[in-house]
């Protein structure tokens, strides 16, 4: 669901910040006793023709997301115990004190850490409350101390002392970190390298198959055969946005990153409406393109080399559209923002079925204190609003509503679960994604029929949309120019792109009440329960 171009510079360093902390696995390691020296350890000493391809057998980019270890805090009246990645005996306590004289003091976190598996290893740790993030690394064995001089004042003294401060193991290790981050690296780059590193991702870690067309790599579209309603599903594989689309397709299980829906105007005009478009001054917008404009800029300026779908409605379905309806829905829409305020809440459903290990809940809410210290105003418009309004409540700050949430006895957890609903309204107007701004149309287009109040479609994703009974089942009715020269005949159209498209699902899930508001998304057979 990422807008169609590159943001300003700034987003490109938060969302490196996010993927910094937030893609990895956990490698189990078990030896019968400690050796001086482990071969992996000293493989970055070694020439890198020859450490490289071993240490890329041992790593890979998702190995750069910390595990949630445990929260040391006063009100469990127990040490926190847990195997590390060097050091396989480890314990932490935390002790507060007021050292500066200041009204709530500060604290010391204590970790002790032994055991170690090798003499040349060691453990990376980033340490975080809803007001600050620390990092350390611990080489020898014996107890370490993480100081914390002040708490900002009494809502974070209170929440230290009840909850604790949060520890997350960097599984990787200090090198290893290194090498996931020199893998994630090339996911975000435009160019040839890039585009390998996201395809080798998506096949490694979703088992998607990227299979060469034999046919063009571009179709010869005759647009009378495009009508009002059908959508186009986008994928990008290379740069900024490629890289985001690969680790949200990673998360969701969606086979597509981004989308627009083909409408005609009171004249037969043919436009894309699409959530997403950068304007000159680099906002991503809602808007409405001459289908012209459009494709002609997916052909010669998109350089993220997007493969394009179309997903014609049935014609059971066209027959209902509402044309009308959905012209004066898009053109209501037209230059408000891309729905940021909702986009993370389509992929959590469930408190825990929806995070690839270990990305949890606690890192979430780490990865949002990080955000929130670097870009506070942006991070607000991202997330803040969209849980002041789960919460019932007006104004507060990432700290603040995790304060309230424990408060209130729920979790930080429980409260990302909790399903957006279509009629928010945001102080920027309404927020749709791009799949949500579509699905939004449909509704008002009347293709959901008698269940359009009982299905908030801010809760989709991609993969939810497609998968949806609306498209043409018969292949024998698609356009004579669709997948034309291919020796594989999609059921749908497939408009650019070198690889062949995949869309698991296509197609199968009739809509029903309440529809993707509680679905798990574990990779990488995101198996899905019935009317989840």
């Amino acid at each position: 669901m990422a807008p169609s171009s590159p943001p300003p510079p700034y987003y490109a360093i938060t969302i490196i910040t996010i993927l910094t902390l937030a893609c990895t696995r956990n490698p189990k390691v078990e030896a019968a006793f400690k050796a001086p020296i482990l071969p992996q350890d000293l493989l970055p000493l070694l020439p890198t023709q020859i450490s490289w391809p071993i240490l890329r057998t041992l790593r890979s980019a998702t190995d750069i997301l910390p595990t949630f270890v445990g929260a040391a805090s006063l009100s469990n009246n127990s040490d926190v115990n847990w195997k590390g990645s060097c050091f396989y005996e480890n314990t932490a306590w935390l002790e507060l004190h007021n050292k500066t004289g200041s009204e709530f003091g500060g604290g010391t976190l204590h970790i002790k850490v032994s055991n170690a598996h090798s003499w040349t290893c060691m453990d990376l740790y980033i340490f975080a409350t809803p007001y600050r993030v620390k990092w350390d690394y611990y080489f020898l064995s014996r107890e370490h101390k993480v100081e914390f001089d002040e708490w900002e004042g009494k809502a974070e003294y209170d929440y230290v002392k009840n909850k604790g401060v949060a520890i997350f193991l960097m599984e990787s290790g200090m090198l290893g970190t290194l090498q996931a981050l020199w893998e994630v690296f090339p996911l975000f780059t435009n160019t040839g390298w890039g585009e390998n590193a996201n395809l080798a991702f998506l096949e490694k870690n979703m088992g998607a198959k990227f299979e060469e067309r034999s046919g063009p790599w571009v179709t010869n579209v005759t647009i009378d055969d495009i009508q009002s309603g059908d959508f186009l599903a986008i994928s990008k594989i290379r740069g900024l946005w490629g890289g985001f689309e690969t680790l949200e397709k990673w998360a969701s299980g969606a086979y597509a990153g981004h989308s627009a829906v083909c409408l005609r105007d009171p004249e037969g005009k043919l436009w894309v409406g699409e959530s997403g478009h950068e304007d000159e001054e680099g906002n991503n917008l809602i808007v409405l393109l001459p289908w012209d404009e459009w494709w002609s800029y997916e052909l010669t300026k998109d350089n993220t080399n997007p493969h394009i779908a179309l997903l014609p409605l049935h014609p059971e379905l066209r027959a209902k559209f509402n044309e009308s309806a959905a012209w004066e829905y898009a053109q209501s829409m037209i230059g408000l923002p891309y729905g940021y305020h909702n986009l993370i809440f389509s992929w959590i459903d469930t408190i825990d079925g929806n995070y690839p290990p270990p990305l949890d809940a606690h890192l979430v809410a780490s990865v949002m204190t990080v955000w929130n210290q670097l870009q506070p105003a942006y991070a607000a418009n991202i997330w803040n609003e969209a849980l002041n309004k789960r919460l019932g409540t007006q104004d507060l700050d990432l700290p603040e509503i995790m304060v309230e949430v424990e408060r209130r006895g729920s979790s930080f957890a429980q409260l990302l679960t909790i399903p957006e609903q279509d009629d928010w309204i945001y102080v920027d107007g309404k927020s749709t994604s791009c799949v949500a701004f579509i699905l939004e149309m449909y509704k008002e287009a009347g293709l959901f029929g008698d269940l359009a109040n009982e299905i908030q479609v801010t809760e989709f994703t991609i993969k939810d949309a497609y998968t949806l009974n609306f498209f043409e089942n018969n292949i024998t009715r698609l356009p004579k120019w669709c997948n034309d020269g291919d020796t594989v005949k999609l059921p749908f159209c497939q408009l650019t792109g070198k690889y062949r498209m995949e869309l698991p699902g296509y197609n199968t899930i009739e809509p029903y009440a309440h529809m993707a508001e509680n679905c798990p998304s574990m990779p990488p057979d995101y198996l899905r329960p019935k009317y989840c």
